[in-house]
C-alpha cells in the first residue's frame, strides 16, 4: 500500500507539471487577430444587486464607449434594484434596463439576447470589474470567422484572509483546467462572468433550449452546444491578462459552499463522456488523498510516506497554481496555499455530495438539486 500511494502522488505531480507546461505554452502564444468590425452588446443579469450598483457603474464607465449597448436584465429582484438602476442610468443613452420574461439567469439572458441589436453578445455579472482593455481582447478573436464563442479568465478579489485566498486558488485551478481543455479542443467549462459569442450562433443552436430547468450552467451548456454544432475550431480561450475579469469573493464559507454546490449541481445534465470522466477522476483523487490518513496506522514508514505524499501534493499545486496567478499579476500567501492544498480534498467531497443531495437557497430562491422550481415546477433531477 505504501508503494501505491507513493506512485499515485508522483503521477499526480507529473500531471500537474504537464498541465502547467501546456497552459504556459498556450498562454505565451501571441496569436494576432485583426480588429473585427463587429458591434457588441454587454448583458448583465441583476437580481437583488442594489448594494453593487454604484460600484458596477463606476467600472462600466471604463468600457461603455466601446459598446453599442449595455443591457441590464432584472431577474425578479425583491429589493429596490430595478428602481435604483432605472434612476442611475436614465441619462446614459447606451444603457438599457428590461425585465426578464421568465425566472432564473437563463431566462434573463435569453431576454437580453432578444433585446440586443448587435453582432456579438458579451455576458458578465453585477459584482465584476472590467479593465479598459477587456472588450478589445474579447472581441479580437472574432476576426476569425470560424470562431463563434470566446471564453475569458476570471479571478476573485477579496481581503487577505484564508477564505479569500482559498477562493483565489480555487479559481486558479479552474483556469488551469479550463485553459488546458480549450487547448485540447475539448472544452470542459467557462464562466458567464467573462464570455462572448456571436448572436447568430446563439440563435442557431437554440440558446438554452433543453436545459432551462437547471438553475446553473448558462455558460457551460452554451459552450458545449456551440462546440458540438460548429466544430472544434469554433471555441477559443483568451489567456491574456488584459482580458481578465474580477469578481467579488464570497464573504462567508456558507455562501461559498452554496455557490459551488450550485455550479456543481448540473453534473447530471452533461451527456459527454469527457465531462463525466473528468468529474469522476477529480472525485477519485479526493478519495485518494483522504484515504491516505490510514497510512498513519502503518507505523513509522506509514508516517513517512504520509508526509512525503502530502508534501508532493503541496509542492505540485504550488508549482502549477502559483504560475497561473503570476500570469495575471496575482499571488497568494504561501501559508494559505499549503492550507488550501490540505483542505481542498475535504472541500471537494463536501461540494460533490452537496451537488448530489443538497438543498440550498440562492438569492432568495429555494433550490433542490440545482433545479429551478420557479421555472420548472417539478423535480427534474433524474433527467
Amino acid at each position: 500500500m505504501l508503494s501505491f500511494y507513493l506512485i499515485g502522488a508522483f503521477v499526480y505531480c507529473l500531471f500537474l507539471v504537464y498541465l502547467r507546461v501546456k497552459w504556459i505554452s498556450a498562454a505565451a502564444q501571441d496569436r494576432y487577430f485583426d480588429p473585427p468590425q463587429l458591434t457588441a452588446s454587454l448583458l448583465i443579469p441583476v437580481r437583488n444587486e442594489s448594494p453593487n450598483l454604484d460600484r458596477m457603474l463606476c467600472f462600466l464607465g471604463k468600457i461603455e464607449e466601446e459598446l453599442e449597448e449595455i443591457i441590464f436584465i432584472d431577474d425578479q429582484s425583491e429589493d429596490d434594484t430595478f428602481e435604483r438602476l432605472q434612476e442611475l442610468i436614465k441619462n446614459r443613452k447606451s444603457y438599457k434596463l428590461i425585465r426578464s420574461t421568465g425566472s432564473g439567469k437563463k431566462a434573463a439572458l435569453q431576454s437580453g439576447v432578444a433585446a440586443a441589436n448587435t453582432d456579438l453578445i458579451l455576458t458578465s455579472d453585477a459584482d465584476c470589474q472590467w479593465r479598459s482593455t477587456w472588450l478589445e481582447q474579447m472581441k479580437a478573436p472574432f476576426s476569425d470567422s470560424s470562431i463563434q464563442l470566446v471564453a475569458g479568465p476570471v479571478l476573485t478579489e477579496g481581503d487577505d484572509g484564508f477564505l479569500a485566498d482559498f477562493q483565489l486558488l480555487d479559481w486558479a485551478s479552474i483556469l488551469l483546467l479550463t485553459g488546458f481543455s480549450f487547448v485540447k479542443k475539448k472544452p470542459l467549462m467557462c464562466s458567464g462572468a467573462n464570455l462572448a459569442f456571436r448572436k447568430s450562433a446563439f440563435l442557431k443552436v437554440g440558446g438554452y433550449a433543453g436545459n432551462e430547468h437547471w438553475l446553473s450552467g448558462d455558460d457551460e451548456f452554451l459552450l458545449k452546444k456551440i462546440h458540438q454544432f460548429f466544430g472544434k475550431e469554433s471555441t477559443h480561450y483568451q489567456f491574456k491578462k488584459e482580458a481578465l475579469v474580477r469578481t467579488q469573493s464570497e464573504p462567508t464559507w456558507k455562501a461559498f459552499f452554496n455557490q459551488r454546490i450550485r455550479w456543481a449541481g448540473k453534473w447530471r445534465a452533461h451527456p459527454s463522456f469527457s465531462h463525466l470522466g473528468a468529474s469522476l477522476a477529480v472525485m477519485a483523487m479526493q478519495f485518494f488523498w483522504i484515504a491516505s490518513f490510514f497510512l498513519l496506522l502503518e507505523g513509522a514508514w506509514g508516517w513517512i510516506v504520509f508526509f512525503l505524499i502530502w508534501l508532493l501534493k503541496c509542492l505540485g499545486e504550488y508549482y502549477s497554481l502559483e504560475r497561473v496567478l503570476e500570469h495575471y499579476g496575482e499571488k497568494s500567501k504561501k501559508i494559505h496555499l499549503f492550507g488550501t492544498s490540505l483542505f481542498h480534498p475535504f472541500y471537494s467531497l463536501r461540494i460533490g455530495f452537496g451537488a448530489i443531495f443538497g438543498n440550498y437557497s440562492w438569492k432568495g430562491r429555494s433550490i433542490r438539486g440545482n433545479v429551478n422550481f420557479e421555472v420548472n415546477g417539478t423535480d427534474r433531477r433524474g433527467i
